[in-house]
């Protein structure tokens, strides 16, 4: 920081470097204050008009197991990815290999290489909210459209800073609105909404290995251009 920089970017800055995506959580419960605090947090989100599309369904103790092994056996039952929103239809050049990148740190803090049949119970950890004693789903209003789908992903980075800053853990999670019909029926969601994405949060479990790495990224110069005359 230097020395004509106001604290609050100091602390905003420390906030984005220390956040990252928890893939293994301790079993302990979220005080349910400190999520009504992180909630309140979040609602400070600005939005398109401040309509604010978001709708938020948060489990906590018994209702966050239930949801894990239903989803669970759900999917191992082959049920079919339906999600309300297109996933992408591929990753190209810089994108790819970002998250080729992304990939291979993961596996390896985990020791699982390619062509490992462990690759597949991996990515079922997924589903399993990587053992987060919370979910938080993130639906939005399916007339309000894209403008409301980016509302809710400001809503999604609001939430993950209100977490970091109070020591909470959090994993979005496009994987958990990948069974969207599954989703719509066991939370009673309307069609008229639109499931964007899960987050699983909780207390990091830091021992283990694959919560060792951090992803990198871009330099301002690699994705601004300036315009000036």
């Amino acid at each position: 920081m230097t020395t004509s920089e106001p604290a609050q970017v100091s602390t905003l800055a420390e906030l984005l470097d220390r956040r990252w995506t928890c893939r293994q959580f301790h079993p302990d419960q979220v005080p349910h204050t400190d999520i009504e605090r992180l909630l309140e947090l979040a609602q400070q989100t600005p939005s398109w008009c401040n309509t604010q599309p978001w709708q938020v369904i948060v489990t906590e103790g018994a209702a966050t197991d239930s949801f894990r092994t239903e989803l669970l056996s759900h999917i191992q039952a082959g049920g079919e990815a339906q999600p309300d929103f297109p996933f992408p239809a591929e990753y190209t050049g810089i994108y790819r290999d970002r998250r080729r990148a992304c990939g291979l740190q993961l596996y390896d803090s985990v020791g699982i290489g390619k062509g490992d049949p462990r690759t597949l119970t991996q990515a079922l950890r997924n589903f399993e909210f990587f053992d987060a004693p919370h979910v938080a789903l993130i639906t939005t209003e399916a007339d309000l459209g894209v403008y409301g789908a980016v509302d809710c992903g400001l809503y999604t980075s609001t939430f993950l800073m209100a977490a970091q800053s109070l020591g909470i853990a959090a994993a979005p999670q496009a994987a958990l609105a990948s069974y969207g019909p599954f989703v719509h029926n066991y939370f009673g969601i309307p069609e008229s909404r639109r499931v964007l994405l899960g987050i699983s949060f909780g207390y990091a479990d830091l021992d283990h290995p694959i919560n060792s790495f951090r992803t990198a990224r871009e330099t301002v110069p690699n994705v601004v251009t300036w315009q000036r005359d």
